[in-house]
């Protein structure tokens, strides 16, 4: 009882926009005095389970986006893809699903790749005859690749707080985010017909086209380099992911001064600020959510959680049906930091119990957080994407309703009910057994 009046109170705080950070910090407090728990020892005991390496993984991921995200990065990959399917009808919708994907194995967080690339898309589209409201719609849905496609911000945390490998959580999103591209460039293709205003760039000979496609690669290879050094590094064995991260941010300072040139003493300083604005939130929030986890172990909580559901069903896919419907649910009202820090602690002895595997039941965690994070009424990639494409949040809720149950709800039922789409490549490069 005391955990569900402690959870009903971190949702109402949120609704009432009560800063995510200070929602968990009243939690702690109602928790500790519903339990008679002593806070300064749990307090201490936060501060030194946030003393890790692993962690230092999640400010140097969190700079690289900011700064490749200032550095002019995007319009080189969007360059890139659009002179491959441009041409073709949809094809700008299909550039945009693909560049997210790109750019999210670059940044690793939905955020950047949302403004990076909405506000150069977005306009160019519209120019085309896409409907502004359509393609903020896709946007919002894409840019969420980059918690798929690794490295991911996401997957740092859920490997932190469960006590997995950052590697083979990175490897887990891999297959899912793949079918989620496939999915939505199809989804796409489909809306495109339908829309007769679309006006498409004639066809160019066969010499023309290879050479714009040699010369958009050059010019976009030093940012399509960058995911290859890092995941290269991390499954090489030449550095750990936190050393990875270091490398990202090394990286991304000369490409962004030196090569593409968009970034400047001002725009670099911005970015600073940016990252490490964010990663405080972050940091306090994880903090709070490692106090209220103790809380809620100490408690029995997730046991009697475990308890709870098996005692309604003891079929695998039934008690997995239930947690989708959770995490969904759970989606709708809390960010993805929240979903990943509270809930993936509280209901992974669940998923062990089953015979799921915690790499597994992050992945799942993982396809979750795209329907949760374009849900209402929370939903903030819903509407910072409304803010970037500068349309009504009616407008857009139509499309991105209809990629949500077209293409991300499948993904997530695929990713939950086959598991070798997430478990092969760990187990491939043997982090899984």
């Amino acid at each position: 009882m005391g955990a569900a009046i402690a959870l009903i109170l971190v949702i109402v705080l949120m609704l009432l926009d009560v800063p995510v950070a200070f929602s968990f910090a009243a939690m702690v407090l109602v928790l500790a005095a519903i339990y008679g728990f002593d806070m300064s020892s749990l307090m201490t005991t936060g501060f030194w389970t946030l003393d890790n390496v692993v962690l230092m993984a999640l400010p140097l991921f969190i700079m690289a986006g900011y700064l490749m995200q200032s550095g002019g990065v995007a319009e080189s990959l969007i360059n890139f893809v659009d002179s491959l399917v441009g041409r073709i009808r949809g094809g700008l919708g299909a550039t945009l699903v693909v560049t997210c994907g790109v750019f999210g194995a670059i940044s690793g967080t939905a955020t950047a790749a949302l403004a990076a690339i909405g506000t150069i898309m977005i306009p160019s589209m519209e120019e085309r005859g896409y409907p502004r409201a359509y393609v903020s719609a896709l946007l919002s849905i894409s840019c969420l690749l980059a918690i798929l496609i690794p490295p991911s911000i996401t997957m740092i945390l859920y490997a932190f707080v469960t006590r997995q490998s950052v590697a083979a959580c990175f490897l887990s999103t891999v297959g899912p985010g793949i079918l989620l591209i496939i999915i939505m460039c199809i989804l796409n293709a489909i809306f495109c017909s339908r829309m007769p205003n679309i006006r498409v760039e004639p066809p160019i000979r066969l010499q023309a086209q290879v050479k714009r496609v040699g010369s958009t690669m050059f010019a976009a290879s030093p940012a399509l380099l960058m995911p290859v050094v890092i995941l290269g590094g991390i499954y090489g064995g030449v550095f750990t992911p936190t050393e990875a991260a270091a490398v990202a941010v090394l990286y991304s300072i000369p490409v962004g001064f030196l090569i593409y040139r968009g970034l400047t003493l001002r725009s670099f300083g911005r970015a600073l600020i940016d990252a490490a604005t964010t990663t405080g939130v972050i940091m306090i929030i994880l903090l709070f959510a490692l106090v209220a986890s103790r809380l809620f172990t100490m408690a029995r909580i997730p046991h009697q959680l475990t308890a709870l559901i098996v005692g309604i069903s003891d079929n695998k896919y039934i008690v997995l049906f239930i947690v989708n419907v959770f995490l969904i649910f759970i989606g709708m009202i809390m960010d993805d930091v929240s979903v990943t820090v509270i809930i993936s602690p509280i209901l992974l002895p669940t998923m062990v119990h089953i015979g799921i595997h915690p790499v597994h039941f992050g992945a799942i965690v993982g396809t979750s957080v795209v329907i949760g994070a374009n849900s209402p009424p929370v939903a903030p990639i819903l509407y910072m994407a409304c803010r970037i494409g500068n349309v009504k949040i009616h407008e857009i809720l139509k499309p991105a309703t209809i990629f949500m149950l077209a293409g991300a709800l499948p993904v997530m039922l695929v990713t939950t009910y086959w598991p070798d789409l997430s478990l092969f490549l760990p187990r491939l490069l043997g982090y899984v057994q």
